[in-house]
């Protein structure tokens, strides 16, 4: 039989069977078995040198993170995709150099391009230019980030920093503002402040940062009152904290 000779590992049998069953209607897949638990995992991928492991990661004794870890140590290593109930774990998932994140409950053409992907990887044709599944992946060989992977729907959507607008803070979250579209991130302003390319992104108030590119003027309201005006039209008030930053912009 041909395909990605694949394990999938879920400590509940119920997902393991519905994985089972999208599967069986992915001709790329192999399936050739299944595990309950980490220390399972790693005995299967010892003994049959799989292609490919769908792995959950939220189970006891030892979580998926945890067997990910361990497969990167293996000679023989299987491309990985992690299929799991929570998004707060992309960021360490994705510093593990796994293919895919997909969030639960997995739907057939969501597979599909998760399998496409693992392809690609094994073939040594995966540029990392097509990826969709919070905050970033991978950043750049500088210190600020390049991508960031936030909530959307049952999945995680990449956003490279460079087509952030603006973002704002609601509470906990950040919201980035993108192509008419925006996403939360779990993520404090001063944190993500400090991620991005301070030459690409301005701070103009404790709870927005804006794309510097975007800021077309400045404008005085009057009584220490100042506003960044953008190309769209829009204006946005400057924090008294921030203004002489913003103000070098204009070379003041």
């Amino acid at each position: 039989m041909t395909g990605l000779r694949t394990i999938i590992v879920d400590d509940e049998p119920l997902a393991v069977e519905r994985l089972q069953i999208l599967c069986a209607s992915e001709p790329a897949i192999n399936l050739v078995g299944t595990a309950g638990d980490g220390a399972a995992a790693l005995r299967l991928a010892q003994t049959l040198t799989p292609d490919l492991m769908l792995l959950d990661i939220g189970m006891p004794k030892m979580d998926g993170i945890s067997v990910a870890r361990a497969i990167a140590l293996m000679e023989k290593k299987p491309a990985i995709i992690f299929v799991t109930a929570y998004d707060n774990f992309a960021v360490e998932a994705f510093d593990l150099d796994v293919v895919d994140y997909m969030l639960k409950p997995v739907s057939a053409d969501r597979l599909g391009r998760a399998i496409a992907r693992a392809q690609q990887q094994l073939d040594g044709t995966d540029n990392g230019s097509v990826v969709e599944d919070g905050a970033s992946q991978q950043e750049s060989a500088s210190e600020y980030a390049s991508e960031f992977w936030v909530s959307h729907r049952s999945e995680l959507i990449r956003v490279a920093a460079l087509d952030i607008e603006r973002i704002e803070a609601e509470r906990d979250y950040m919201r980035l503002h993108t192509g008419g579209r925006s996403y939360l991130l779990h993520q404090t302003i001063s944190t993500l402040e400090q991620r991005l390319d301070p030459t690409k992104f301005q701070r103009i108030h404790r709870s927005h940062i804006v794309r510097r590119d975007l800021i077309s003027g400045l404008r005085h309201e009057g009584g220490g009152v100042w506003h960044a005006i953008f190309q769209d039209g829009e204006s946005m008030r400057i924090g008294r904290k921030y203004l002489a930053d913003v103000k070098k912009l204009a070379g003041k």
